[in-house]
């Protein structure tokens, strides 16, 4: 029997790379959308190269309320919410344009797909819901207050919908990558460029701020995703790569802990790194 799978965000990235590694099993039919019809063209010749024919491409701006309403008409099997952007900055900086920006398109747009497809999936009851989630849905760092805020969300709906949708066989679960080098953390430090002359003048100086982490191989994701999505029973929250899971866990057990005064006068060791590291510096 064929699977039918939707990916959004499959331009560029994880997406594409899943969209691709899932359309090279002839048990999967790959519905791979893009932002922009700009992105398709070279996507197709992508899969002619490839051979692939079981792949077709279509354009769903998941902020676009016309572009979600294709979904009613396509019988998905399982959905894959990966289109995302990152907007960095500091709470104290970040532009309230930047903030609805970031929540339209990681947040309010995904859930309302995701409330399209899901209702055929309860009719038959079956079909997998996926979100790529982060690990800044678990924990947050300095300058992706806005990007933290979305995933958060986001971790915050799934696992609503995880507890609704139990009595229709629906699965519902999140893969949530850490530092990975597609060049879409780095991006994340580059849009204060776009927040406007009018911006009151910044806090920090962003010119001389690169994300602060060593990035891994972004394979791993895609290997990993494409597994979690063909498994019979796979985990609800699967953290990549599993090598950071328990200073994940770390992470958020010193939250208890932690008191105001904490740290006052210091400057925070991410921040720091931040103004130290290069652009795209991968795991050693």
């Amino acid at each position: 029997m064929v699977t039918n799978v939707l990916i959004t965000g499959a331009g560029s990235g994880f997406g594409r790379g899943i969209a691709f590694g899932l359309a090279k099993d002839s048990n999967y039919e790959v519905i791979a959308t893009t932002q922009d019809y700009a992105q398709i063209f070279p996507l197709e010749q992508e899969a002619k190269g490839l051979g692939l024919k079981n792949i077709e491409f279509d354009k769903l701006d998941v902020t676009s309320p016309d572009d979600r309403s294709k979904a009613a008409d396509w019988d998905i099997d399982v959905l894959l919410n990966n289109a995302g952007i990152s907007e960095g900055g500091s709470a104290l900086d970040i532009p309230a344009k930047a903030i609805d920006a970031q929540l339209q398109t990681n947040v309010i747009g995904p859930i309302a797909l995701t409330q399209i497809i899901a209702r055929k999936m309860i009719e038959r009851k079956s079909g997998r819901i996926v979100f790529m989630s982060s690990v800044a849905g678990l924990t947050v760092d300095p300058f992706s207050g806005a990007y933290s805020a979305s995933k958060h969300a986001v971790e915050a709906f799934a696992e609503a919908l995880y507890k609704e949708t139990r009595p229709y066989d629906i699965d519902v679960l999140t893969i949530n990558p850490g530092p990975f080098l597609t060049g879409f953390n780095d991006r994340m430090f580059e849009t204060y460029r776009n927040w406007g002359e009018d911006t009151p003048k910044p806090v920090f100086d962003y010119s001389k701020l690169n994300f602060p982490h060593e990035q891994y191989d972004p394979q791993i994701v895609i290997d990993e995703a494409i597994t979690i999505i063909k498994a019979k029973n796979p985990m609800y929250r699967n953290v990549l790569p599993k090598s950071i899971i328990e200073d994940q866990k770390s992470q958020l057990a010193c939250i208890w802990t932690r008191k105001t005064k904490d740290g006052e006068g210091e400057t925070n060791e991410l921040v720091s790194k931040a103004g130290s590291i290069a652009k795209e510096t991968p795991v050693d």
